[in-house]
């Protein structure tokens, strides 16, 4: 069964590994309609069309520790599922999955030469791009709070200055010099 090509439920199936944003073999299966042997098939077939930036396998070390991250983020109550956790009828995946980037991904349709494929495709484009954009405002935003925070340091700074003059115990009185009658 497809999953439906909503940026939402497409955002769910991206995650960070070794520094890129990546879909994983059994999730764009899915996604492509077809199994995941069909697609690894298709991936492997055409493997010089997908340089390392492109797609990768994880280390079983690094597939261990995205299980764990699955389970225990689901088991807080987050709705995010993955094929990696699921089981197949062997009792699981034998080796780790593929990770495709974006570019990999935009490959991986040219591939599978379907009308399915292309469709998918441009919803996983338009997500990446959503992705891409909601990153760069969070990094704007960070920047104009980091230049906010610096201005109203400095402005504070005088505030605080005088609230320790209005506090500090008053001088004691000075001596009078000359005559006092």
């Amino acid at each position: 069964m497809a999953l439906t090509l909503k940026p939402e439920n497409i955002v769910q199936l991206v995650f960070f590994v070794r520094g890129e944003k990546v879909m994983f073999d059994a999730d764009l299966a899915k996604l492509y309609g077809v199994s995941t042997k069909a697609l690894n098939q298709a991936f492997r077939r055409n493997n010089q069309r997908f340089p390392s930036d492109f797609a990768f396998q994880l280390s079983t070390a690094e597939y261990d520790n995205l299980k764990s991250q699955i389970v225990a983020s689901s088991a807080e109550g987050t709705n995010l599922r993955s094929q990696i956790v699921t089981s197949s009828l062997h009792g699981g995946r034998r080796r780790p999955p593929f990770a495709f980037t974006e570019q990999g991904v935009a490959m991986l349709s040219s591939v599978l030469r379907s009308a399915r494929a292309v469709e998918v495709n441009i919803a996983i484009m338009r997500t990446f791009v959503q992705l891409r954009r909601l990153m760069d405002t969070n990094r704007d935003l960070a920047r104009k709070i980091e230049a906010l925070e610096k201005k109203y340091d400095e402005h504070f700074a005088e505030v605080f200055a005088a609230i320790k003059e209005l506090v500090a115990p008053p001088a004691p009185p000075r001596k009078q010099i000359g005559f006092h009658p």
